[in-house]
């Protein structure tokens, strides 16, 4: 969805930009040259496996089947597929390489969608400095894959 938006009430000046609101954090520094393909291609890697492994909070209702006491079947607690583990060992792992400090700003903006700046903030960092810390977590991460 694209959407204009008047940045005169924002930075004080006087033009207009167009925003597409579905575009990542990640692709958006992607398309403007701040990360390498290598990185955004990490950045989308780990967050493939965050959204396969499901860990993101429900938004809707759940409709799988109630768990009843003693139960089992169909009715029972539902086991979680061997892909969605498999996918939630590899983002653990790929988030264990990427290390302290690093790892926060590499799963609000690559995994949670999150904005650099609302990253900084957040994390109470100083202004710009989630970039520098970003490329380094994509990186890592890219390291931990044997992405060339």
């Amino acid at each position: 969805m694209l959407v204009e938006r008047n940045l005169a009430a924002v930075e004080g000046a006087g033009r207009r930009v167009t925003v597409n609101l579905g575009e990542s954090p990640l692709g958006w520094l992607r398309a403007r040259g701040h990360v390498t393909a290598r990185q955004y291609d990490a950045g989308e890697r780990v967050r493939a496996d965050w959204e396969t492994a499901q860990l993101a909070p429900r938004v809707t209702m759940r409709w799988d089947p109630a768990a009843t006491p003693g139960g089992g079947g169909a009715g029972g607690a539902i086991d979680p597929s061997g892909a969605q583990l498999s996918a939630k060992r590899r983002f653990e792992a790929a988030v264990a390489a990427a290390g302290p400090g690093l790892s926060d700003v590499l799963w609000r903006v690559a995994c949670a969608g999150e904005g650099l700046e609302a990253a900084e903030r957040a994390l109470g960092w100083p202004k710009r400095s989630g970039k520098l810390v970003l490329r380094l977590a994509l990186d890592r991460l890219a390291d931990h894959y044997g992405m060339g």
